[in-house]
């Protein structure tokens, strides 16, 4: 397997984006390819949670290893955080899609085959991108025209969508460095239920019940709105399970007795809902 680290091509300082402090760059896990090898693959662009505050290494190559054991080219986008300010993430996702896609004959990837997967906080950054892939900054910033940065599916892992009732308001005060908390219009637009319409990629949705950080409801909400569309998806509620379950097995340091029998099968789930698409 090749692995490399690629570094979005964006001038922040030439558009006014307020770019994380920390490094901002795309670990690359791609099967290397053989002359005999016919085969064309999917590919899969992560984006870990961490509240938009870090990026959390149990939602990073761990997801990266299971998607390749599935075939899957797998790239995970440590984008903004800490001082990171919204759209920087956003663009940073988009590129990452757009690189992906440019690069697929090189790595033998299928081209309108290119999911996000994100967790907690990259959840809605999942989400994001894929709301809002057409937006005036990313046309702007990137010139895309075309829809380079869409995803063509997103899964979503106990995602953060919501502003309103069920807001995690962590997650929101750091992509936004507090300036949505005095901006209504900010505030709404990141309330990425209200963002779906009938260019949204289908999703594949799974989320806890009882989980105490990212309320369930942002699920829901998500997934109502995209039925709302017709937009394709599949949405899974579990009854119990901690936030941040991530692979949930002893690979992210859940000891096997604590296992939940779904969850740590949810990829594979995901690459069937995936190849059904």
């Amino acid at each position: 397997m090749i692995t490399s680290r690629v570094r979005p091509e964006i001038d922040y300082e030439k558009h006014g984006l307020v770019k994380g402090s920390r490094d901002v760059y795309v670990d690359c896990y791609v099967s290397e390819p053989t002359s005999d090898d016919p085969l064309l693959r999917p590919a899969v662009v992560i984006l870990p949670g961490g509240g938009y505050w870090f990026c959390s290494p149990r939602e990073s190559e761990p997801i990266a290893l299971a998607f390749a054991a599935k075939g899957y080219a797998a790239f995970v986008l440590n984008y903004s955080i800490e001082t990171g300010e919204f759209p920087a993430q956003l663009l940073e996702a988009a590129w990452t899609v757009d690189f992906v896609r440019r690069n697929a004959e090189k790595w033998r990837i299928i081209p309108n085959r290119i999911a996000v997967c994100g967790f907690s906080a990259g959840g809605h950054l999942a989400a994001s991108v894929g709301t809002m892939w057409n937006a005036p900054e990313v046309r702007d910033v990137l010139g895309f025209r075309n829809g380079e940065g869409r995803p063509d599916a997103m899964i979503l892992a106990y995602p953060v969508i919501s502003t309103g009732e069920f807001i995690e308001w962590g997650s929101i005060m750091n992509l936004t460095q507090r300036k949505a908390e005095t901006d209504p219009a900010l505030m709404a637009r990141l309330s990425l239920e209200n963002a779906v319409d009938d260019a949204t990629p289908p999703a594949f949705i799974w989320h806890t019940a009882d989980d105490t950080c990212v309320k369930v409801e942002n699920s829901l909400l998500f997934a109502s709105a995209l039925s709302k569309q017709k937009i394709p998806f599949e949405l899974h509620i579990l009854p119990k399970g901690e936030h941040g379950l991530s692979l949930c097995d002893p690979s992210v340091d859940v000891p096997r007795e604590r296992a939940i029998p779904w969850v740590t099968g949810w990829v594979e789930s995901a690459s069937v809902w995936l190849d059904r698409l």
